[in-house]
Formats: structure tokens, C-alpha cells, sequence
């Protein structure tokens, strides 16, 4: 894989498959629609102003679009607690057992943690796509970020995808909106993926100093002051 040019996720699907399953997309292009309507202004009701929304908030906007989103393949419809869909997948050499885009775990997997309920499958997304990263760099799978609307919750992994290339990684999720009825349509992000270089890390407790104080007083001070000011002077370039 060539790393002279900008860094590079390869994600591969058999060719039979080609045209049949919408592909990744840069999570930039996959913003919500309520994220596109909300105002980017808003009255402040305990200051009584005006003040901006979350919409202008680099960090969070960063987050929601920074690597890449893979596609639920088809209509999901749930209701009264069933799932049904229609996924007519031509016959592939790679994967013609997997026919559907669901698959369920049992609940004994996620025992003892906040997605486990008894009497409930935990919902797995299965993942037509192998995703292939640079030397070096792991994937962060995890759920759209922000994307609270969604009926499921995505469980987080990270898969070192530069060594396990030849394989899919599937998507566990609770599915917690036991009151949905309707579909979940095809092209729904299920699983943001976030490259993460690896790298050895410590951490370091520090007491700050006098300037520092004063510094990062002074900036408080000054992003409360001056719109903008973290998007014009401290925002890295990310695409």
C-alpha cells in the first residue's frame, strides 16, 4: 500500500457484489438531516442572548465527519419487535452463506455489561466489506458519531486492520428503541470508521505554572469574546 500520497483505507467487496451494496462513504458526506436543518443560532435562554448551536462547533462537527461510514446495505423495517428485510444478493464466492443483513448475538456475549437483557438477542450488523489500513494503523469501529437518533447503539471495537486484511469485521449493537416501528432505510450509517495510528503512550500529571494560568486564562477569555476564534487560530486541517 502506498503511503507517499494521503493515507489510504481500501474497502473491498467481492466483485459479484459490485453495484449491489451501497459503499463507504467519507462520514463528511453523511450527515443527518436534523444536523443540516438545526439553526446555527439559537436563543440562550439563561443569558438571554443569542448563541451558537452545537452546528457551530468545530470539534463536534469534526467528530461526526472525520474518517469514514459504512452503509446499512438495505431497508431494515422493525415492528412489534420483528425484523424483516429484502436483500436479493447474487451468489458470490466469498460469502453466499450470509444472505441477510443481520445477524443476532446470544445474550450471554454481553453478560454482565449495559447491553445485556435477558430475554434479548444482541442485533449484529453483518459487514460485506474487508477494510484494509496503512502500516501501522488500527480502525476504531464505532457508532455514528452523535448519531443518538438511531434505534441501535453500535459497539466500539478497534481492529488492528493493517494485519487482519483478508477478513470482515461485523457490528454488534443493542438495539435500544424497543418502541420503533418503521424502517431503518438502506443507506443508514451503521459503523464510523476512525483510523488511529499506533503508538506508545504515557500520561503525565502536572501542576500549571503561573504563565500557563495566565495563558489559558487569556484564551477563555478571548473565545468567549471573539466568534470563531478556535475554527480561525487552533483548528487542524483534517481532509
Amino acid at each position: 500500500m502506498n503511503q507517499d500520497g494521503p493515507m489510504t483505507l481500501v474497502f473491498s467487496c467481492p466483485p459479484e457484489l459490485e453495484g449491489f451494496l451501497p459503499p463507504p462513504i467519507p462520514a463528511v458526506q453523511g450527515l443527518p438531516d436534523w444536523f443540516k436543518a438545526m439553526p446555527a443560532m439559537q436563543f440562550n435562554t439563561v443569558e438571554q442572548k443569542e448563541d451558537q448551536t452545537v452546528k457551530r462547533c468545530p470539534p463536534f462537527l469534526d467528530a461526526m465527519t472525520y474518517g469514514f461510514l459504512i452503509l446499512l446495505p438495505c431497508d431494515l423495517k422493525f415492528e412489534n419487535g420483528v425484523f424483516s428485510w429484502d436483500l436479493p444478493l447474487p451468489f458470490n464466492t466469498l460469502n453466499n452463506e450470509i444472505r441477510s443483513p443481520i445477524y443476532f448475538h446470544d445474550a450471554s456475549q454481553v453478560s454482565g455489561t449495559p447491553y445485556h437483557e435477558e430475554d434479548r438477542f444482541l442485533l449484529k450488523f453483518i459487514n460485506f466489506w474487508t477494510v484494509a489500513a496503512p502500516s501501522g494503523y488500527s480502525i476504531l469501529f464505532t457508532h455514528p458519531v452523535n448519531r443518538a437518533d438511531l434505534p441501535f447503539t453500535t459497539l466500539t471495537g478497534l481492529v488492528d486492520s493493517d494485519l487482519y486484511i483478508d477478513n470482515r469485521v461485523h457490528f454488534p449493537a443493542h438495539w435500544h428503541d424497543m418502541e420503533f416501528n418503521g424502517v431503518v432505510p438502506k443507506g443508514t450509517p451503521i459503523a464510523q470508521c476512525i483510523p488511529v495510528k499506533r503508538e506508545s503512550w504515557t500520561m503525565q500529571i502536572a501542576t500549571m505554572s503561573p504563565e500557563e494560568t495566565a495563558r489559558a486564562r487569556e484564551l477563555s477569555q478571548a473565545i468567549a469574546r471573539e466568534t470563531g476564534l478556535y475554527r480561525r487560530e487552533f483548528r487542524a486541517k483534517k481532509r
